[in-house]
């Protein structure tokens, strides 16, 4: 989605306020609790070097100004700031670390247990869930942040999420952003992660941050981009322990929620990290992909919540939120994902105050998951061969492919031989050019 002048930073903002039921009042209070927390902090600890720091880089509305301002402030700002994170980041570093064995995810209840038995456990897990917590402090630094990325003169803003350790996010997961800006290089991007919002996801990071492109990854504020909307009471009641949150990885609707909350916030255009993206998307308002069409009628079967394009406060991400608090089952695999987006714009599908383009599957799921492995193998032969430079030259110069969903949960695990579709596709869509390719 390109950033239209008709919707200002400052309009992002105020709307924002409102549907976070943050008043600029209010950050003001934050600025000054956070004042008071490191002057405290200070006092006790007695450390003159970082009272030095504090005193010549805060006032006491130095954030509230910031934010209201929409400016970057200095750089003393930034890592004071930064500092206040650093003991959850630390703390993710430290998960990094530790094995497979001790890296028990929490979002993740074992297997074969009772509805009774499962809530039982995930009680008990909730006070280990950081992306469940937020506090007054964290709400402001969150939506500072995000503001400081949509300050930077993006031509169009996209964001993933990622949700799991920062040393999962491999070369594939790398590959997805690394064709997104070769495609889109005046973009920004953001990355909603905790995980990632690290030295260690710097350093992931930093060879795209090299070549002067806009991307960052920032720990998200869940609570804050539900509040007020009709999903505040499902995220409340899961962090009472009284929501089954079923046998399906929270993290995977947890996802779900997140990437609608934001859109909703601020809007843009959210992403998966297994895609593969061939031409610009920066002219696309409020769309959404089929993944699926009926060959006679030519009417979507099924729609897909992998990419998703909405302005801020559009009526159908309010329908989605609402769908997923009321109708939320975590025993089915999609239900409050492709399916659930699927029912809802089946709903209203025709109404009017809608503003809605649902484009065809070549343009996000050109590929069915069942199909997609033959374009990770090499041609063994003169036919295959024929194959492959039909499908690289539809994919790059049919015109209506804006981006490869690669279905990762089937392709995971695949090598991209030499040869193969895949490997031509990233051959000529990345920038850095990761050694990805299998010989």
């Amino acid at each position: 989605m390109a950033i239209d002048e008709k919707i200002s930073h400052q309009n992002i903002y105020e709307n924002s306020l409102k549907g976070g039921g943050i008043t600029k009042s209010s950050i003001f209070i934050y600025a000054l609790i956070f004042a008071a927390l490191f002057l405290f902090i200070i006092t006790t600890q007695n450390n003159d070097s970082t009272s030095s720091a504090f005193s010549s880089s805060f006032g006491s509305s130095s954030l509230q100004n910031a934010v209201e301002q929409n400016q970057s402030p200095n750089k003393e700002l930034d890592d004071e700031l930064s500092s206040s994170m650093n003991s959850s980041t630390t703390q993710q570093e430290e998960i990094n670390n530790n094995n497979d064995e001790e890296n028990e995810d929490p979002l993740v209840p074992p297997p074969d247990m009772t509805k009774e038995e499962r809530m039982a456990w995930f009680k008990k897990q909730i006070p280990k869930l950081e992306i469940l917590k937020s506090t007054n402090l964290s709400e402001s630094f969150f939506h500072y942040r995000v503001l400081r990325i949509l300050n930077q003169n993006c031509s169009t803003f996209f964001f993933a999420i990622w949700l799991s350790p920062a040393k999962n996010f491999g070369e594939r997961e790398f590959m997805t952003m690394d064709t997104l800006l070769k495609v889109h290089p005046q973009a920004c991007l953001m990355i909603l992660s905790r995980s990632m919002d690290s030295e260690l996801g710097s350093r992931i990071l930093k060879p795209l941050l090299d070549l002067g492109l806009k991307v960052q990854a920032i720990t998200p504020d869940l609570p804050f981009l539900v509040k007020n909307t009709p999903a505040e009471s499902w995220l409340e009641a899961i962090k009472s322990g009284n929501k089954d949150p079923g046998n399906i990885p929270l993290s995977q609707n947890l996802s779900n929620l997140m990437r609608l909350a934001m859109l909703y916030k601020y809007g843009g255009i959210y992403v998966d990290t297994d895609l593969i993206f061939v031409k610009d998307m920066s002219l696309l308002r409020n769309a959404i992909g089929a993944q699926a069409v009926d060959q006679d009628t030519k009417k979507w079967l099924r729609l897909n919540n992998a990419v998703l394009i909405f302005d801020m406060n559009h009526p159908i991400v309010l329908e989605f939120l609402r769908e997923f608090s009321t109708t939320f089952d975590g025993t089915k695999w999609g239900y409050n994902g492709p399916y659930m987006v699927s029912r809802v714009i089946e709903r209203i599908e025709g109404t009017q105050g809608y503003n809605l383009t649902i484009l065809p599957p070549k343009a996000f799921y050109p590929v069915d998951w069942d199909k997609i492995v033959k374009f990770y193998k090499r041609p063994e032969n003169g036919s295959e061969l024929v194959w492959v430079e039909h499908k690289v030259e539809e994919l790059l110069y049919g015109g209506q492919t804006y981006a490869l969903h690669l279905w990762n949960k089937r392709t995971r695990e695949l090598d991209i031989e030499e040869g193969s579709v895949m490997a031509r596709l990233f051959s000529d869509l990345c920038l850095v050019c990761n050694n990805v390719i299998r010989t």
